[in-house]
Order: C-alpha cells, then sequence, then structure tokens
C-alpha cells in the first residue's frame, strides 16, 4: 500500500516538473518570435486570460464554493484554495490598501520559476505573468474586473 502513495507522490511530482519545463520552453519560443520582452509579456498575459476565462468553471465545479461576500474573502479563496488547487502552493494575503480595495499576493516559491534563470537582455520580461493572465481572464468571469501588475519579479 505504501508504494502506491509513493507513485502518487512521485507522479505530482514529475507533473509539476513536465509543467515547469513546458512552461519554460513556451516563454523560451515566445522570446524568439517577438522582439521585445514587452510584447512576449502582452502574449503571456493573454494566454493566461484564455486559460482563466476556461480554469474558473472548473474551480467553481471542483471546489464547491459559493459567492464570496466582499473582497477580503475574494482574496483568501484565490491564496488559499485556487492556488493550493491548481499550483500547490499557498501564496500569502498582504499588503492591504487602506480603501480594501488592493492586495498583494507574495509566492514565496513559484512553481514556475523552478529550473530558471533569465539572461540579462531579458530584464524587462515578467516570466510569471501567465499567471496575472490567469487570475484576471477567471474574475472577470465572475463579473470582478482587476488590474494585476507586477511589482517584484525574483
Amino acid at each position: 500500500m505504501s508504494r502506491q502513495s509513493n507513485r502518487t507522490t512521485d507522479s505530482k511530482k514529475m507533473n509539476s516538473e513536465l509543467f515547469t519545463l513546458t512552461y519554460g520552453a513556451l516563454v523560451t519560443q515566445l522570446c524568439k518570435d517577438y522582439e521585445n520582452d514587452e510584447e512576449v509579456n502582452k502574449q503571456l498575459d493573454k494566454m493566461g486570460y484564455n486559460i482563466g476565462v476556461r480554469l474558473i468553471e472548473d474551480f467553481l465545479a471542483r471546489s464547491s464554493i459559493g459567492r464570496c461576500q466582499d473582497f477580503r474573502e475574494t482574496a483568501d479563496v484565490i491564496a488559499k484554495v485556487a492556488f493550493k488547487m491548481y499550483l500547490g502552493i499557498t501564496p500569502s494575503v498582504t499588503n492591504w490598501s487602506p480603501g480594501g480595495d488592493e492586495f498583494s499576493l507574495i509566492l514565496e516559491n513559484n512553481p514556475l520559476a523552478d529550473f530558471v534563470e533569465l539572461p540579462d537582455n531579458h530584464s524587462a520580461l515578467i516570466y510569471s505573468n501567465l499567471l496575472c493572465g490567469v487570475l484576471r481572464g477567471a474574475l472577470e468571469m465572475v463579473n470582478s474586473t482587476l488590474i494585476f501588475p507586477v511589482l517584484k519579479k525574483t
């Protein structure tokens, strides 16, 4: 029995690593196809948006979460349920604005950035911009229009 549980863990880790490497190959190809990092950032956001538009249906079906009562609850669901469900991480929700209409999601371990070293000539590349697009697309489908600037990238 323990042998099978090891396979499940190994399978999840292998799937995670495959996803990370595939994403890296996608970003590499976009860098070759487009002349500047800003255009690559736009393409990553656009791809993420299209994923988010479709992913929200799966999220709502699998999580059985109802409508959030306020923006703080929305932030908690994104961090504690959605990120955990799809990426296996739980970012922290911090830096709330005084009006309660802005916050930061801090990813201590970004699974998309494993095995990544960006060359110096791509300093304007927002490598994980796909995640911003996913969030924007998903939230727009549930009538929340938000802007996701990436302030710090590591």
